[in-house]
């Protein structure tokens, strides 16, 4: 019997993170957590059950959680959610879409999502909360740290670091062997 999941924040991020739960098909989506005044509300047929006041109680209920609130300008709503989440005892699960290719030599962390035909090649570590968004490659050998956001297309080349809390950006490229850190503007090619 597949487990229920409750979606922490009900924007656009959450609309992509749907559908790659309902693809993986290992989580039944319980509601969304957002707003107080979004209370009712739907995402994609999936209703807002509540806002982050309620997270106590609905732990109660519910012991798995996912943070979907996305990272472009800042990732600060994103860490302090995953951090009220682990504080509650929260299983955050890695949410692995089944149209992503994921090396069975590679390390994801909890509350981790990778997003459609991402791929994921060997000897790569991926942190806790963090976005490998679609089309994204993290090739052999890259640590991407905690509460990064690997956008659309960008090509992390082998052997790199990306250092907690990055966001780097759609289609941007990185040499290979180096250290990257705090915000890659989309296009950029990082030596």
């Amino acid at each position: 019997m597949k487990e229920e999941i409750l979606l922490i924040g009900g924007g656009g991020h959450c609309k992509s993170v749907i559908d790659v739960i309902e693809q993986e098909d290992k989580y039944i989506i319980a509601g969304i957590i957002d707003k107080i005044e979004l209370l009712g509300s739907d995402v994609l047929g999936y209703k807002v059950i509540g806002c982050d006041d309620d997270l106590v109680k609905l732990r109660d209920k519910y012991s798995n959680a996912i943070v979907t609130v996305g990272h472009i300008k800042s990732n600060s709503l994103r860490v302090k959610l995953f951090n009220l989440l682990k504080g509650l005892n929260f299983n955050l699960p890695k949410i692995i879409s089944p149209l992503a290719y994921v090396s069975n030599h590679s390390k994801i962390d909890e509350g981790t999502i990778v997003m459609h035909h991402a791929l994921v090649n060997a000897s790569s570590q991926i942190g806790e909360n963090c976005i490998i968004n679609t089309k994204a490659l993290i090739e052999h050998d890259c640590v991407v740290e905690n509460n990064c956001h690997v956008s659309t297309g960008a090509i992390v080349n082998g052997g790199v670091v990306v250092k907690e809390n990055t966001f780097f950006g759609s289609n941007a490229t990185s040499k290979e062997y180096i250290e990257v850190n705090d915000f890659i503007k989309a296009g950029s090619v990082v030596k």
